[in-house]
């Protein structure tokens, strides 16, 4: 490890890891030296891109295409990388699907679509890295959670309980790996700008007291500091990125 490089002979796995907040972490922790494993469900041609934006930065990356619902997809997944890299010392749990419905329109399909992306891809692909964080008695999990979670909104009814389970999820993890030198920890972005995706929905409109819509770097930033050597002994946190729209 190097004060520019402080994740040199690291690898950092970043699922949805092609657009936003997830393409800027995959590319933040390339550039502070982690090999990156870029995940994504079906977008080669972006993931690829991000890849590559990483290695002509002089970054390694790696796409991996899977479904992080299927559980022999992400073992497979978790085994290459084993494979590729010798070792997987950061997941980034950022995969998500937040469509919008009206609850009473709600579908029990749409219902699951939601909530099997964000929770059970959460718990699959924790479990898949774990035992090789506990082998090397260290690891860094981050997982996304979500301000609409803690502000509530309306037609986010799947949403709001799957990041709200990304809570539990984190302090549990946190609580029976500490020993092992794995901290777990949960981000949460406010109102975040830029282009989104079609299955983002309109987000929160609600204005923060900075006065501005976060950027993409404001998130990431946190990210690559709970991952960092350092920062050990902070585990089990849910910490807000939304300038000030949620206050605990």
């Amino acid at each position: 490890m190097t004060e520019d490089k402080p994740f040199k002979d690291q690898v950092a796995l970043v699922t949805g890891g092609v657009r936003r907040i997830g393409k800027a972490t995959a590319i933040a922790f390339a550039q502070a030296g982690a090999a990156v494993v870029i995940n994504a469900r079906s977008s080669r041609q972006e993931a690829e891109s991000v890849a590559k934006e990483i290695e002509t930065g002089g970054g390694r990356a790696l796409v991996h295409l899977a479904d992080i619902t299927d559980e022999a997809a992400v073992n497979a997944m978790a085994e290459k990388i084993v494979a590729a890299f010798g070792r997987i010392d950061i997941l980034v749990n950022n995969a998500a699907v937040r469509k919008e419905a009206p609850f009473l329109k709600m579908t029990a399909q749409e219902w699951r679509d939601v909530t099997g992306v964000i929770l059970d891809g959460a718990f699959l692909c924790s479990r898949a890295v774990l035992p090789h964080m506990i082998r090397n008695k260290y690891g860094r999990i981050i997982n996304l959670g979500g301000v609409s979670t803690h502000l509530g909104a309306p037609g986010r009814a799947h949403v709001a309980a799957a990041k709200a389970g990304l809570t539990g999820f984190t302090r549990a993890l946190a609580s029976e790996f500490a020993p092992h030198g794995i901290t777990v920890n949960c981000v949460v972005p406010g109102r975040i700008g830029g282009e989104r995706s079609a299955t983002s929905g309109h987000g929160i409109s609600n204005a923060p007291p900075v006065g501005r819509e976060g950027v993409f770097a404001d998130v990431s930033d946190l990210i690559r500091m709970l991952c960092l050597p350092t920062t050990g002994y902070i585990t089990g946190q849910t910490i807000h990125v939304s300038g000030g729209l949620f206050m605990t």
